[in-house]
């Protein structure tokens, strides 16, 4: 059964976080696709995730690209499964619509992103009446996460 995850993030930010959560899945040989809808992001995590450490990086695609399928992890400005991934990282509001599709879907916002948080809340209180197990994530003041709902 599907999993949905609220990750607040206020003491990180996507940058630190989503390689670190996309490094753990793929150390057990998982699969994942990223969505924004702004092609900024898309662009900056295209670069960011080869280059976010001097000693790793994450391999990647766009999800226009050819052979999208074979990629561990895809870079989307929609929410379709195009290369049999367990999870979907759904950043800057992005609604991933149904989440039945998917191991886990996890939905990241920044404190500091009014309209990101509103979209979070608005798809809390929406999938909050499903039988989908549902679960907040906060960073606490050593900078591990824990789950508080």
């Amino acid at each position: 059964m599907a999993e949905l995850w609220f990750y607040h993030l206020e003491r990180a930010n996507v940058d630190e976080v989503l390689p670190e959560l996309l490094g753990k899945l793929m150390e057990r040989d998982g699969r994942a696709v990223v969505c924004s809808g702004k092609d900024t992001q898309l662009d900056h995590l295209d670069s960011h995730l080869w280059t976010f450490r001097d000693d790793s990086f994450l391999p990647h695609g766009r999800a226009d690209s050819t052979q999208v399928e074979d990629q561990p992890i895809v870079l989307s400005r929609t929410p379709g499964n195009l290369n049999k991934a367990d999870m979907l990282f759904c950043l800057d509001g992005v609604d991933p619509g149904d989440v039945t599709a998917w191991q886990r879907v996890v939905v990241m916002f920044e404190g500091s992103d009014e309209a990101s948080m509103a979209c979070a809340r608005a798809l809390w209180t929406n999938h909050k009446k499903s039988e989908i197990p549902i679960s907040y994530w906060r960073q606490n003041d050593a900078g591990r996460w824990h789950r508080e709902a």
